[in-house]
């Protein structure tokens, strides 16, 4: 899998929301794009998704341009958007329904799914009877099921306290780390996107460009100790003086 952004713009009438904005990603990579409000963050997912169109600029997975939404792609918002009256099995099979794939095979993807997120035990159960982090884990689920190349997360975790958040930060890396997912995270939390990603990306606001890229070259088999580490605290305080020295530009 090969995702390339090249020279990517996009204005809302007079409004510049992104200028010529360029990023690339292979295969297994996790990337995350980390700003604060205005820095055109959404905009750039729903534009890799398919659900917006560039002003000019080009995006292409595997050499193909992006030009509406397709299953090479699937994207987790940050409102868990599960289907109320399906339940948990039921959501986690719908894009595998509308790709028409056969029945067993969607019972048995479900199923394993399932199993990759932990909530074998919760298919028969509607979102109302699951916790934030267990929707959310059903939303990724969803997402994993119709095989994408790119697993697209727009905050997926803004929404839930701090000790779910970092529990389901743990559970993502892990997933990752298990799956060899092509993943790219947008946030406006330096440390999410510094336990999470390989590769930081931060976007200056108004309108919203790259300014800086890191390499997050750290030991992740333990994030709570890494949380404390002297390395991952330089990190988080080098890139939190960025974000700080842009908000200026907000005004």
């Amino acid at each position: 899998m090969e995702l390339i952004v090249n020279n990517l713009s996009k204005r809302f009438g007079e409004k510049l929301i992104l200028d010529r904005l360029s990023l690339s990603m292979q295969s297994g990579e996790f990337m995350a794009l980390v700003g604060s409000s205005g820095s055109g963050k959404s905009t750039i997912l729903r534009l890799i998704a398919g659900l917006e169109h560039p002003s000019s600029g080009s995006i292409s997975v595997d050499g193909k341009p992006v030009s509406s939404p397709g299953p090479d792609r699937g994207m987790v918002f940050q409102k868990y958007s599960l289907y109320p009256w399906l339940n948990a099995a039921e959501n986690v099979a719908f894009g595998m329904r509308l790709q028409r794939m056969k029945p067993a095979e969607i019972r048995e993807r479900t199923a394993y799914f399932l199993e990759v997120v932990g909530l074998s035990e919760a298919a028969d159960k509607l979102p109302r009877e699951l916790s934030g982090g267990m929707q959310q884990r059903v939303a990724i689920a969803r997402a994993l099921a119709t095989n994408p190349s790119i697993l697209l997360l727009d905050e997926p975790f803004g929404a839930l306290d701090l000790q779910i958040r970092e529990s389901m930060q743990d559970f993502l890396l892990k997933l990752w780390q298990r799956t060899g997912l092509t993943v790219l995270l947008i946030t406006h939390d330096v440390e999410e996107a510094l336990v999470l990603a390989q590769r930081v990306h931060v976007l200056a606001p108004n309108p919203g460009r790259i300014v800086r890229s890191i390499d997050v070259a750290l030991d992740k088999h333990d994030l709570d100790q890494l949380r404390l580490s002297s390395d991952f605290l330089a990190l988080r305080r080098s890139l939190s003086g960025t974000m700080r020295e842009l908000e200026p530009s907000l005004c």
